[in-house]
């Protein structure tokens, strides 16, 4: 931690990622204890960091940040509850929807009740004992990580745990609160939940849907992607290029790809695994990833079962599970649907085709029955439209920027948000699109003309003078929106990669929408 906490003093991005996902879980709980309102206390620890990350130079002592960082969480809750009037919202409370479904009424009434209890006589324990117990039972830290978040000893930790435990017995009757928590948890507790960011992963979380989340950190639609992703040569040279394209620091990169393996690697370990994604590219990609390397794997008797969904009750533009608050996501709970042989082979068949250097693959997906997974196909079909036209010679991606600037959009925030909405079924990033725009705006043949100073953001950066920076269609971009000339091949307006696909040389796939198939940059 020592080593994280000067790596960000210096400025490391990933240092300061590092410091968020090892801290947040305990910095939340210490803010729920002043709180108690979950959509506060994310406030109050997304403020914290950020104090903490500014003032970090004024830490003289590197192993004093968790106790630095408690005590600063602790004072923005204070300020949080002078500025505004916070509904208190007993934590129990959060989980009283989530009682097993399975029994009788009466069966499913007395856990409601023993939960219910169980809540209340936490929140009756002093404030040194329920923060202790929070961490430990609900957040799930270790015992010697909580003692540094806390500034004591591990025996003193101990022994708060086992007086908490004491006075729970007595309120609860019962001799053994951790089996009493594990028994009313029994059915979350045994499940794990996979989803493609680590915003739906807080929601899931201030849902109360109970279960591990493995967050999958990728973004397939952008750089090589190979058939076998767990060989080392293909993480390598994928690193690079998200490195040198997006700023990714490949040590970041890798060291991810290999923690969410090893997790990955434990699904024999819970009941049932589910798999919560959405109907664009981004996620369809990764969805067929994840299920043809699990219908690959040894499951035991985990259950897979899938949550996919491309629209929700009003939300007119549906981008994803990120535009749902905690009480929208509940009501997802339970609606997911087994997954089958089905589902794995056209996940097998979405992969082998998207990964393949072979542009027939690709076409040949597109012929396919897809109905196992009902967004595939459209996805696939996005994938293919970002390819340069075999008519003009540009993609979605680059006919979208280019018709938002000529339509009088110049910033970089507007240009994405309006290309954004015509791209939905991409998933398009931010860090992407800005990658597009700079190809667009250099090389000899520019499509965009760019004004203004400030570098283009990559990961972990945001250059503020960006903002400030304009856009608008070059000579050559009206014209080929006019339909007047095709962009010329050395535009090199467009990333290298598309999937499996190079875009760069004389056989550079081009896309023929109209017939939909692939032929050369040079022609057939």
């Amino acid at each position: 931690m020592e080593e994280w906490v000067e790596k960000a003093k210096r400025g490391e991005p990933e240092a300061y990622e590092k410091l968020f996902r090892q801290y947040r879980k305990m910095a939340y709980a210490a803010a729920y204890d002043k709180l108690g309102d979950a959509q506060s206390s994310e406030d109050a620890v997304q403020e914290a960091f950020a104090e903490a990350f500014e003032g970090l130079q004024a830490l003289q002592q590197p192993k004093a940040f968790p106790g630095w960082l408690r005590t600063i969480v602790q004072r923005r809750a204070i300020r949080l509850i002078r500025r505004k009037k916070i509904p208190a919202l007993p934590i129990g409370e959060s989980f009283s929807d989530f009682s097993d479904k399975e029994g009788s009424a009466e069966e499913i009434a007395e856990r409601r009740e023993t939960k219910r209890m169980l809540y209340d006589s936490v929140e009756e324990l002093p404030e040194t004992q329920r923060l202790a117990v929070r961490l430990f039972y609900f957040e799930g830290c270790r015992t010697k990580d909580i003692a540094v978040f806390l500034d004591i000893s591990e025996s003193a930790l101990k022994k708060r745990l086992f007086d908490a435990r004491a006075k729970l017995r007595s309120a609860l009757h019962v001799s053994d609160f951790s089996a009493a928590f594990r028994d009313l948890h029994e059915g979350g507790k045994h499940m794990l939940h996979i989803v493609n960011g680590d915003h739906t992963a807080d929601l899931l979380r201030q849902a109360g849907i109970e279960g591990e989340v493995l967050v999958w950190r990728e973004l397939y639609p952008f750089g090589p992607v190979f058939a076998d992703m767990e060989e080392a040569s293909a993480r390598f040279a994928r690193a690079e290029v998200l490195e040198q394209d997006l700023g990714i620091p490949r040590a970041l990169y890798l060291d991810g790809c290999a923690e969410q393996e090893r997790k990955l690697r434990e699904l024999e370990r819970f009941e049932e695994a589910v798999l919560w994604f959405e109907h664009d590219l981004f996620d369809q990609a990764m969805l067929a990833l994840l299920l043809n390397r699990i219908g690959r794997m040894q499951r035991g008797r985990t259950r897979i079962s899938l949550l996919c969904i491309g629209e929700f009750p009003g939300i007119e533009v549906f981008r994803g599970l990120g535009q749902l608050k905690p009480e929208q996501l509940r009501t997802l709970s339970g609606t997911w649907q087994p997954v089958g042989e089905a589902q794995f082979a056209l996940a097998s068949r979405f992969w082998t085709a998207y990964s393949s250097p072979d542009p027939e693959e690709h076409v040949r997906f597109l012929a396919a029955d897809t109905e196992a997974l009902p967004f595939a196909r459209a996805a696939f079909e996005a994938h293919l439209a970002r390819l340069p036209s075999a008519f003009d010679g540009i993609g979605s991606i680059q006919r979208a920027a280019l018709e938002a600037a000529a339509s009088g959009a110049a910033a970089p925030g507007e240009l994405f948000r309006l290309a954004a909405d015509k791209l939905v079924a991409l998933g398009l990033g931010d860090l992407e699109f800005w990658r597009h725009l700079e190809l667009m705006s250099a090389g000899p043949s520019p499509l965009l003309r760019l004004s203004g100073d400030g570098s283009f953001p990559k990961y972990g950066q945001s250059p503020p003078d960006f903002g400030k920076r304009e856009f608008e269609p070059s000579a050559l971009g009206r014209q080929i929106l006019a339909g007047e000339v095709p962009a010329p091949q050395d535009a090199g307006a467009y990333p290298e990669w598309a999937g499996g696909l190079r875009l760069a040389g004389p056989d550079a796939p081009r896309w023929d929408a109209r017939a939909k198939r692939i032929v050369r940059a040079n022609g057939d």
